[in-house]
């Protein structure tokens, strides 16, 4: 327990180091769209953990497998699509309790009114 504190959590750090070989073996295109993805989730925060990372990379993986285009995969709006697919895994984020305060908040201030 203390060297998990020290450290962070031995079976999560090994698991993203997975995923990262992993992503290193797709073909290029498919290597640049899944860091892209990457860089895009872990700039916004959604706290969502490896899981989401390593679905992604099956999807990815997959697809090169059977030689689908990107755009079929993505679709027209990459942002809307990870979005969407984000949005499965957020369930327990520190942004999603936020929401739920929120709401929380104005529902007990619009009942006193």
């Amino acid at each position: 327990m203390f060297i998990e504190k020290v450290i962070g959590d031995l079976g999560e750090k090994r698991r993203w180091w997975q995923y990262k070989a992993r992503a290193k073996q797709l073909p290029a295109p498919y290597r640049t769209a899944i860091d892209a993805f990457e860089r895009y989730v872990n700039y916004f925060g959604s706290g969502s953990g490896i899981s989401l990372f390593e679905d992604l990379l099956d999807l990815f993986e997959q697809s090169a497998a059977d030689g689908t285009a990107i755009r079929e995969v993505v679709g027209q709006d990459p942002v809307e699509f990870i979005e969407a697919f984000a949005r499965n895994y957020r369930q327990d984020s520190w942004i999603d309790r936020e929401h739920r305060r929120l709401i929380a908040a104005i529902d007990r201030a619009a009942a006193e009114q």
